[in-house]
């Protein structure tokens, strides 16, 4: 393997990384040699995930954290410098679109709106500042290029999180850090699955060049080459990946 694509020894903390998607990431990240922490506000799943992989030899370190408490997330970095001495990869994937109700916006709650924008747009990179070099890898969603309607919270947020991409990209540049975004099209995930009738899974495949439902599998080698250093002069930039819906 070129060593550009190499993530053998790396220290990736993906969020959100005990169920769904993010638990994806967290095995095959583990399976390419990185040390895993699998962060997220369900701490059970978190350290399900970790205790399998880790009976398989791999580093994987399963955490409890709420990545909208600024004192939980503090506590994520510390502890993952603590076991495996660095953080190259931030994988900021923690959302909460699975337990959201599908409705008119003008339904949803004040308060259900604010976590919804708390959970989606924080990032965390002062150890990366520190060693000077870095990939944060923002999850988004093609619901921004459709816009989709009925979860007008979580796809506000998703732009939201293009736009941090971008100005943050530029902010902290001169650390060696870079910060890139991968907008997926609705991918069939465990959690997706409960969360979905099966009617409103087949239409999202509707539209796309590539005629099939989107796995999270799918998503896994755009988030890969993000966070290696084959993307090195890449930053700011947004990768869509959902088969061909949005020629974006």
């Amino acid at each position: 393997m070129s060593d550009r694509f190499d993530l053998d020894g790396r220290t990736v903390i993906i969020t959100g990384g005990g169920k769904g998607i993010g638990k994806v990431y967290v095995e095959e990240f583990a399976r390419a040699g990185a040390r895993v922490v699998a962060a997220d506000i369900d701490g059970a799943a978190a350290k399900s995930v970790a205790g399998t992989l880790s009976a398989q030899g791999l580093q994987v370190l399963g955490l409890l954290t709420d990545i909208a408490s600024e004192e939980s997330t503090t506590a994520m970095a510390q502890a993952a410098l603590e076991r495996f001495g660095g953080i190259d990869v931030l994988i900021n994937n923690a959302s909460l679109m699975s337990v959201l109700p599908r409705r008119s916006w003008l339904e949803i709650p004040v308060e259900e709106w604010d976590r919804v924008m708390a959970v989606n747009l924080r990032a965390v990179f002062p150890a990366m500042q520190a060693q000077k070099r870095g990939k944060i890898v923002n999850i988004s969603s093609s619901r921004v290029w459709e816009g989709t309607p009925n979860r007008l919270h979580y796809t506000t947020s998703k732009a939201g999180v293009i736009g941090l991409t971008r100005a943050l990209a530029r902010e902290v540049a001169e650390f060696g850090i870079t910060v890139n975004a991968v907008s997926p099209g609705m991918t069939q995930s465990d959690t997706q699955v409960q969360s979905s009738s099966a009617n409103y899974l087949a239409t999202r495949v509707a539209g796309r060049a590539i005629e099939r439902v989107e796995v999270p599998a799918d998503l896994v080698g755009a988030v890969m080459f993000l966070s290696t250093a084959a993307s090195d002069f890449m930053t700011g930039q947004t990768i869509n990946v959902d088969g061909g819906k949005v020629m974006h």
